[in-house]
């Protein structure tokens, strides 16, 4: 199946214009060929679902594998949705530049002069953080602060109200930390600004101008579309059907919750590479490509920097943009490379879905954008060595303490100078996950590889990344959080 994607005024989205063609060097998609590299990869990797999309040329290709939902059989299609997790921020962000187009705010507007419920325990923070700073997550709010504020038209008032006693990972501007607090903050500003919830504000401002008929943010809308079930399971097995579709709050929509199929996303992605459209300026989608910060931990989600809202990558010089989301079992990932007017789309339901994505991706990159990806994180075969003394000890952001110690010796170790780590959701984050103990094989002095971390933060270990903040305090960077050492 292949649509039409770039939008003229006069007639919409169309393939006139050869934007992107030369990067693609005309390669034309061969669809055979790549639905069955899809269902190859998808078996292989025990993943029960997936949907491509495939924006080359100026045209999207979408293809459909495996089953929505194991226990009843239900075949994938391109119609399908799936929960997209994370990159729903991409969508917030988007209507955060429209209204910036419109005037209504700056980058640099203090979110407190729009919002004056929002808060932080730091009075000074609280009086500074911009608009910038949270669409770049820069502002050192924490991503661990998962408040259910009810069905009603208000969650997002009662969110912003309840995360006014909720610490800082980290004072405002002096590192990236990556926080989904800062985007449900920026849904609610969407909703002062317009008077309209986030969710009917993203359906008037962004998916019915760009003829979005498959994109949704309430679980209830999506019982008009075949929909995916999120599945969970062990590596290397068949995941069975999850015991509930989707467990976050209404309120975690800015951040969490945009529910779509993969070429409805692609048609967004259509509109960033474009340059603009009906819904942005060109100096709008050139301010959210634009790098904001640099990001130590490279490797969690691919990172090089971050824009606003747009993960930025760097391919051996070539440069893309795009988000990673999980909601549940449900594994989505978004690639642009606009130097070959290539947008790539997975969306998937449960299994091995990063190693799928990575399979995947390696080939439709190379081939059509000539990118080469990255080889999968992990330790050299011959580790270097390191004096961890200085990174020995206890680091804290709200909800989750990390403990840095020797390992005392085992396999390849006879002096007990390795590492382990302990992580631990306390406080009101306790219930989340069982305290997980890793241990840390260095990759470079500050990068660690941690083994026992489970399939859903990297192929096959997780990045623990050592730094500094701007004011000197030493963190530890895991899933892109920065935490502060506080012993």
């Amino acid at each position: 199946m292949a649509t039409n994607v770039q939008w003229t005024e006069q007639g919409g989205w169309t393939a006139d214009g050869d934007w992107g063609s030369a990067g693609s060097q005309g390669r034309t998609f061969d669809l055979a060929r790549w639905q069955a590299r899809l269902d190859e990869l998808r078996r292989r990797h025990h993943v029960p679902g997936a949907s491509l999309a495939v924006l080359v040329n100026g045209r999207v290709h979408e293809l459909a594998s495996g089953v929505l939902h194991r226990g009843t059989g239900v075949e994938a299609t391109t119609d399908s949705v799936f929960l997209a997790g994370s990159i729903a921020k991409v969508y917030t962000a988007t209507v955060v530049m429209r209204l910036i187009d419109e005037g209504r705010l700056t980058l640099d507007t203090r979110v407190a002069d729009v919002l004056p419920e929002f808060a932080t325990p730091d009075p000074v923070a609280t009086r500074t953080i911009t608009v910038r700073q949270l669409l770049s997550h820069t502002g050192g709010v924490t991503n661990d602060f998962n408040y259910d504020g009810g069905r009603g038209d208000d969650c997002l008032a009662r969110y912003v109200e309840a995360a006014r006693d909720v610490p800082l990972d980290c004072p405002p501007g002096t590192a990236i930390s990556y926080g989904g607090l800062g985007y449900i903050v920026l849904g609610r500003l969407i909703e002062v600004l317009t008077g309209r919830t986030w969710d009917q504000a993203l359906k008037d401002l962004l998916f019915t101008p760009l003829g979005l008929e498959r994109s949704m943010t309430l679980p209830e809308e999506a019982l008009r579309f075949p929909a995916a079930m999120s599945h969970l399971g062990e590596p290397g097995t068949d995941p069975d059907p999850a015991p509930a579709w989707d467990l976050m709050p209404r309120s975690a929509g800015p951040a969490g919750r945009v529910i779509t199929s993969a070429g409805d996303m692609a048609r967004l992605a259509a509109m960033h590479l474009a340059g603009g459209g009906p819904v942005l300026s060109a100096e709008a989608v050139a301010a959210m490509q634009r790098r904001e910060t640099d990001v130590p931990d490279k490797w969690t989600v691919s990172a090089d920097g971050w824009g606003l809202g747009w993960t930025l990558y760097d391919w051996n010089g070539i440069p893309g943009y795009g988000h990673d989301g999980a909601a549940i079992g449900q594994y989505a990932y978004l690639r642009v490379v606009p130097h070959a007017g290539l947008a790539l789309v997975l969306l998937t339901n449960g299994g091995s879905a990063r190693l799928l994505y990575a399979d995947l991706f390696r080939d439709l990159l190379a081939e059509f954008a000539g990118v080469a990806m990255p080889a999968p994180f992990g330790p050299p075969a011959q580790p270097s060595t390191v004096d961890v003394t200085p990174l020995l000890g206890t680091y804290r952001r709200a909800g989750v303490v990390i403990t840095v110690s020797h390992d005392g010796g085992g396999a390849g170790d006879d002096d007990g100078d390795g590492l382990r780590m302990r992580y631990e959701f306390v406080d009101d984050m306790k219930e989340m996950s069982p305290p997980l103990d890793m241990e840390l094989l260095p990759v470079t002095q500050t990068v660690f590889a941690a083994t026992g971390a489970g399939p859903s933060f990297s192929e096959d270990h997780m990045p623990v990344v050592f730094s500094t903040l701007a004011d000197g305090t030493a963190c530890v960077y895991v899933g892109m959080r920065a935490t502060p050492k506080i012993d």
